[in-house]
């Protein structure tokens, strides 16, 4: 494993050559070392500060701008609870920029676990990754995050399938649920002596957990101990949790207590990420792992078949094209489509 140059006391990194930027300040938790480096934090996106002001397009390419002329690669990630309009101002900054080398990731995990994914990429900007390599780990590290919460409701719950019966009890006073919701979706309903325990993870893991107005008990006492974690560690609640688990909205989550355990060893990262089959994007020539580049969202071109000439390569500068568009107007909105399978899973370490 390669590490790059020492970082400084505050987290900056000038030899890293991709920043991770993240929506939201509270998906930025504390590292267990001084060397990796913290996220970038666009304050653009949503408000300056998570206050309600005017958006600001030119700050927001100002501060875009900025982060690509200090690191020369950007990735942005934000949770799949906020509003399409903060992805498509993203996406609008990256059109005026015209800027290849911006990735947007909206990962289907919990706000939690999306922290925790955060927090694993700043550990990785530090190896020898290339750009297009993290941007598309990103999919596969997701994989290996057990993410879910303890909720007071499951009335309102879409993200996860809740049955009519869990649907029905929800309204009983003093109901209680536990919910995995990745990598595979579980419910189970905390009740009687000894009530069922949520399937866990079969290799070691960090826990990371945070209360709204639900206690934490259940998770530090009973599943921390199941999993056989290492170590568990209490953070501030991501102001998008409450609208994640539909249990309130930001600034008031409601009933709900979130946990998120996944691998903290870099050097177990590290090779996870590197037994997966590197590839070359054909539309952006950036590398990627999986079936998909994390930069300009181009699949993975089929194998040429036998005899056939491989197309050419189309130039960095036409990166956006599968992105946005010949129109302008198309830039704005998120790259959407069926998404394709995900990575195939990695040997467990």
């Amino acid at each position: 494993m390669v590490l790059r140059q020492e970082c400084t006391e505050t987290g900056g990194c000038a030899s890293v050559p991709t920043a991770i930027a993240v929506t939201s300040p509270d998906l930025v938790l504390a590292a267990a070392d001084r060397h990796t480096p913290s996220a970038a934090v666009l304050h653009s996106a949503e408000g300056r500060g998570g206050r309600a002001e005017p958006y600001d397009l030119d700050r927001a390419i100002v501060e875009m701008h900025t982060l690509i002329e200090h690191h020369g690669y950007v990735i942005a990630l934000c949770p799949a609870s906020v509003p399409d309009l903060a992805v498509h101002r993203l996406h609008a900054v990256r059109s005026v920029l015209e800027s290849d080398r911006i990735a947007i990731l909206r990962p289907e995990l919990p706000p939690l676990g999306l922290a925790v994914l955060v927090l694993q990429l700043r550990q990785l900007v530090m190896c020898d990754f290339s750009p297009g390599v993290l941007a598309s780990a990103a999919r596969l590290l997701a994989h290996y995050i057990y993410a879910g919460a303890v909720l007071g409701s499951v009335a309102r719950l879409d993200r996860v399938p809740v049955s009519l019966t869990s649907h029905a009890k929800s309204w009983v006073p003093g109901a209680q649920f536990a919910v995995l919701a990745t990598p595979q979706p579980e419910l189970v309903r905390l009740t009687g002596p000894e009530p069922p325990l949520l399937s866990g993870p079969a290799f070691g893991t960090r826990m990371y957990y945070a209360a709204g107005q639900q206690p934490t008990d259940w998770i530090t006492g009973t599943l921390a101990p199941a999993w056989q974690v290492q170590g568990a560690v209490e953070t501030r609640l991501p102001a998008e949790s409450g609208r994640w688990w539909a249990t309130g909205k930001p600034g008031s989550p409601g009933k709900l207590a979130e946990f998120a355990a996944a691998i903290p060893d870099i050097s177990v990262l590290y090779q996870l990420v590197s037994s997966v089959r590197r590839e070359v994007c054909h539309w952006c020539g950036l590398e990627l792992i999986g079936d998909r580049c994390g930069f300009c969202a181009a699949p993975l071109a089929d194998p040429p078949a036998p005899g056939a000439k491989p197309p050419g390569g189309r130039g960095r500068g036409s990166a956006l094209a599968p992105v946005i568009g010949l129109a302008a107007a198309t830039a704005l909105a998120p790259v959407t489509g069926p998404a394709r399978a995900a990575l195939p899973p990695a040997a467990r370490p």
